[in-house]
């Protein structure tokens, strides 16, 4: 009984995904033909999706320090990895619009695919000139005033570790236009909805922000930032866990 339960909260889930996805198309695919910073149009509907997704699949996200985040500016968002369900979250937690670095796999899913071209960076990872290519858009998408969104994993975390090792991507662009981190964490996700399943179950997910972390003048600033903002997730999670 309790299968079957899961099976069709599932597919209700799914359906919600792909309803609203779908209903909130136009709004989300057709501002970003008309230049970056329109897109904040886009970001209002995908705020609104998130949300209508809350709500209607009983996944709730508790929003833990919101206030920290400085209005007005824009950051390098950093954040662990552990679930499909991290983005929603995420989405309502930024301060206006924001550009996620994804990786090419995500344009093959249906729906989502088109989506992810139309508000995400998306890069290659099997290819240098496409990372070089990528990480520099991200930095002119910075000097628009635009937050960027960068999971430094790579990718989601299927490990029994808190955290796997970080790529130094975030923390060179960090370096190179001085732009300060903004650190979070998405706890609970993976619980509710592991890496490589569709099986799905409701409850609270957390997203927690830390304070902002500056860039300051050092020896071997890039691996100072990683480490750092390694040390401050791990923590973050190990308390609100």
């Amino acid at each position: 009984m309790k299968t079957i339960l899961i099976k069709i909260y599932s597919f209700w889930v799914l359906f919600v995904f792909s309803f609203f996805m779908l209903l909130f198309l136009p709004g989300i695919i057709l501002p970003a033909f008309f230049g970056p910073r329109a897109v904040a149009v886009t970001y209002f509907f995908m705020k609104l999706w998130s949300w209508i997704f809350s709500k209607l699949t009983f996944i709730r996200y508790e929003m833990i320090g919101r206030e920290k985040i400085p209005k007005g500016k824009a950051f390098i968002y950093v954040s662990n990895h552990t679930s499909f369900l991290d983005l929603p979250g995420i989405a309502m937690m930024i301060r206006g619009q924001f550009r996620p670095l994804a990786k090419k796999e995500l344009l093959k899913i249906p729906v989502f695919g088109w989506v992810t071209r139309a508000t995400c960076v998306v890069v290659d990872r099997g290819s240098q000139e496409s990372r070089k290519k990528s990480l520099n858009y991200l930095k002119k998408i910075l000097g628009l005033g635009i937050n960027i969104l960068i999971f430094p994993e790579g990718t989601q975390n299927r490990t029994k570790e808190i955290l796997q090792p970080f790529k130094e991507g975030a923390f060179k662009i960090a370096v190179d236009t001085g732009q300060s981190i903004q650190p979070l964490v998405v706890i609970g996700a993976g619980a509710l909805m592991p890496p490589g399943t569709l099986r799905i179950k409701p409850g609270v997910i957390k997203i927690v922000v830390a304070d902002v972390i500056p860039v300051l003048d050092g020896v071997d600033q890039v691996q100072f930032l990683k480490d750092h903002t390694f040390g401050v997730l791990q923590q973050l999670i190990q308390k609100n866990s």
